[in-house]
C-alpha cells in the first residue's frame, strides 16, 4: 500500500494507515487523540491489574467489599447503598466531560494554527529533557508505550472476561 503523504514529518510515522483517515481529518486532532487514548490506556491498564491483584484505598466503602474488577462497574454505576443511578461513576463522567470542554478550546486553538503541540496541556511542567534529541527520544517512547497498552488494555480486559481468571490471566 501507498504511504499516507499527511503521516510526513510526524514522530512514530510507520507508514500504516490502511484506511487513509488521515487523508480526512486533520493529523495533529488524530496525534491529540492518540496520545489522549495511551495515556489512558496506560493508567487503565494499571488499575485493572492493581485492582485485579488485590489492591484497595483504605477504607474500602460499604458495600463495595470483595468487588472484582469485572462486577465492580456495576455497583459502582448505581448507588450501592439504595440501588439507585446515583453512584460515584456518575460523578466521574461529569469531571471528566468537563475536563474534556476544557480541552476542546486548546486542541481549537492548536488546529488554527496556535502552534501547540498534540499532547501538551500547557500546565507550565516541562517533564522533558532540555536536550532536542532527548526530547523526542521521549516522546516516541510515549508515544510507542502508550500504542502497546491500548493492545494491552484490551487483551487485559478480554482475557479476564473470557477466562474468569485474576492476574496473570493464565
Amino acid at each position: 500500500m501507498p504511504k499516507p503523504a499527511n503521516l510526513e514529518g510526524y514522530l512514530g510515522d510507520v507508514g500504516f494507515d490502511p484506511l487513509g483517515v488521515s487523508n480526512y481529518v486533520p493529523m495533529d486532532y488524530l496525534r491529540e487523540a492518540e496520545l489522549k487514548h495511551g495515556r489512558i490506556c496506560m493508567l487503565a491498564w494499571t488499575g485493572w491489574v492493581a485492582v485485579d491483584t488485590g489492591m484497595r484505598v483504605l477504607p474500602v466503602p460499604t458495600g463495595w467489599e470483595g468487588l472484582d474488577v469485572k462486577s465492580a462497574h456495576d455497583v459502582l454505576v448505581t448507588d450501592a447503598a439504595g440501588g439507585g443511578p446515583n453512584g460515584p461513576l456518575g460523578q466521574l463522567f461529569i469531571w471528566i466531560s468537563l475536563a474534556e470542554m476544557a480541552s476542546w478550546i486548546g486542541l481549537s486553538q492548536m488546529l488554527q494554527g496556535s502552534g501547540r503541540a498534540p499532547g501538551d496541556f500547557g500546565f507550565g511542567v516541562e517533564f522533558l529533557p532540555k536536550d532536542p534529541a532527548k526530547a523526542e527520544e521521549m516522546k516516541l517512547k510515549e508515544l510507542k508505550n502508550g500504542r502497546l497498552a491500548m493492545l494491552a488494555f484490551s487483551g487485559v480486559v478480554t482475557q479476564a472476561v473470557l477466562y474468569d481468571k485474576g492476574f496473570p490471566y493464565l
